[in-house]
């Protein structure tokens, strides 16, 4: 097997393998079942204690007092005006709720959490040091897993989330079809298991692989899709990761105002790069309509079908059959989210 190859410094994961030599023939991999991604930089928390479903679903956005054991959810958590500052991948087993984060984000996820506690029954721990993160996309999870969290029905390509309605309408209003399927799955493992666990299967796959087949499907992804002012409607959360008529939590008046009343200041896209650009752009760069700015872009990656990709946020007043440039690189759109 080919050595592990790090991420370059602009790559935003870092502390992973970035590829093992054939990013290209990684993807085809993982989409067969043949390969194990290491995503062990994610953070990891845990939430014990018999209050522990009651209380996280009063601060996030997922409807979670149904979550049987085994089940997964994905949630987020807001600031007061509705925008996104956590991402959570939730998976009970009937006695932990298990919380995957992003890489860095799980210090300031048991800090919020911690500071919300007051008199309940919940444990909250960073558990970050103790175990680690593996994805695969097809066949059985690793056998060394803990617990495993499956991706939001509308991202496996399997149905929809159950989540409700508003006066504004029901949440498959914001993506009516997505481009692709990304069925991923998170697997909990122990770290001393981590080497054992990805060399179960005869090939393995760095962030590379898993970032294209993510952005193909056009599931975003905190920290590099979002900024400051994002809202979960921009990002076609609604129903993957947000209820529509669970009740209050942080953020939810402001979630229901734009529902109902308004219309999200930006959309998602799924932009499709010139493949003879010299270089292709890089997360946080402006997307260009005639020299103005209209969006910024996230995740740039080069995938094994489809050539370089990426996703992009952009005014959703945008006409959606223009075509961009991004730092001097022609960029045709395929709209995500669509905003009426």
């Amino acid at each position: 097997m080919s050595q592990p190859v790090p991420p370059t410094p602009e790559v935003f994961d870092q502390g992973i393998p970035w590829h093992y030599g054939e990013p290209m023939r990684e993807q085809r991999w993982l989409q067969a079942g043949e390969a194990f991604a290491d995503l062990s930089n994610r953070g990891v928390v845990s939430v014990s204690g018999p209050d522990r479903l009651s209380w996280l679903n009063d601060l996030t956005t997922a409807l979670l007092l149904d979550l049987a054991p085994g089940d997964s959810r994905t949630a987020l958590i807001l600031d007061p005006n509705g925008r996104v500052e956590h991402e959570l991948h939730l998976v009970d087993d009937g006695e932990t709720c298990w919380i995957i984060v992003a890489p860095g984000a799980a210090e300031s996820v048991v800090h919020y959490l911690r500071s919300m506690q007051f008199m309940l029954r919940v444990e909250v721990l960073d558990r970050s040091d103790e175990v680690a993160v593996v994805g695969s996309l097809a066949g059985p999870t690793p056998a060394a897993a803990l617990v495993s969290w499956h991706a939001a029905a509308e991202f496996a390509g399997t149905g929809t989330t159950p989540a409700g309605a508003d006066r504004g309408g029901e949440a498959g209003k914001y993506v009516p079809a997505r481009p692709d399927n990304f069925p991923a799955v998170e697997a909990i493992v122990l770290r001393e298991e981590l080497a054992s666990t990805l060399a179960a299967r005869p090939h393995r796959a760095g962030s590379w692989a898993w970032e294209a087949l993510r952005v193909a499907a056009a599931v975003p992804r905190v920290g590099i899709d979002t900024d400051e002012r994002s809202l979960p409607h921009e990002l076609g959360w609604i129903g993957p990761a947000v209820h529509l008529a669970k009740g209050c939590y942080r953020g939810q008046e402001a979630v229901a105002r734009t529902h109902n009343m308004g219309r999200p200041p930006r959309r998602l896209v799924l932009l499709h790069l010139d493949g003879s650009a010299e270089a292709l752009p890089q997360p946080g760069d402006d997307v260009q309509l005639a020299d103005a700015r209209v969006g910024r872009v996230g995740t740039v990656v080069v995938h094994h079908e489809l050539g370089p990709i990426a996703l992009a946020v952009v005014k959703s007043r945008t006409d959606p059959t223009e075509a961009f440039q991004v730092s001097g690189v022609a960029a045709g759109q395929q709209p995500v989210v669509v905003v009426t």
